[in-house]
């Protein structure tokens, strides 16, 4: 089960590197389940910054912010489901962010650890990422899951079509120097 990390969050004014700012080729998505079939959604708009020194990222020195009221999927009448108060409950919790506590680099690319507050609730989740940095780019490319039932979103659906925990998040981030 998620747990919120100890780390100490660190203000952005005092993070070492160069910032990285996600442009519009970026990416966040997610695919829920139910026992008859998936969905497909994502978030139009948000915003990613990427603190890099040396060519590596900053442990401490990634931040994404996500505009609720933006999210899509591939139903209009399951994305207003959504932002209701049964999902994400949108106006209540209209913005949900991710901030890294850690960033390790691993045999096969980096394992990711920071913070997601989700729907008014803060848990420390870690996944796999393969992180590209250059000059004139940072790209961080995911697919990982998260339970929503830790995250307070237990909405079962329909007793004949109960919708499962597990939501698979798919990041596809650009982010080019500030």
């Amino acid at each position: 089960e998620a747990e919120v990390s100890t780390a100490k969050e660190i203000s952005e004014g005092s993070i070492a590197g160069k910032k990285y700012v996600s442009n519009a080729d970026s990416k966040i998505g997610f695919t829920g389940s139910k026992v008859t079939g998936s969905h497909d959604g994502g978030f139009e708009t948000f915003t990613a910054a990427i603190h890099v020194e040396n060519g590596e990222p900053v442990p401490n020195g990634t931040k994404v912010e996500i505009d609720m009221d933006s999210t899509w999927s591939d139903s209009d009448r399951l994305t207003g489901h959504l932002k209701s108060a049964d999902f994400f409950d949108a106006p209540t919790y209209p913005t949900s962010t991710f901030v890294t506590t850690d960033i390790k680099k691993g045999t096969t690319g980096y394992d990711v650890t920071g913070n997601l507050t989700l729907h008014g609730e803060t848990k420390s989740i870690t996944f796999p990422a393969d992180i590209q940095v250059s000059d004139d780019q940072a790209k961080v490319a995911a697919e990982f899951f998260i339970k929503r039932y830790d995250f307070g979103i237990q909405y079962p659906g329909k007793a004949n079509d109960l919708i499962r925990d597990e939501v698979v998040i798919r990041l596809d981030i650009t982010a080019v120097p500030e």
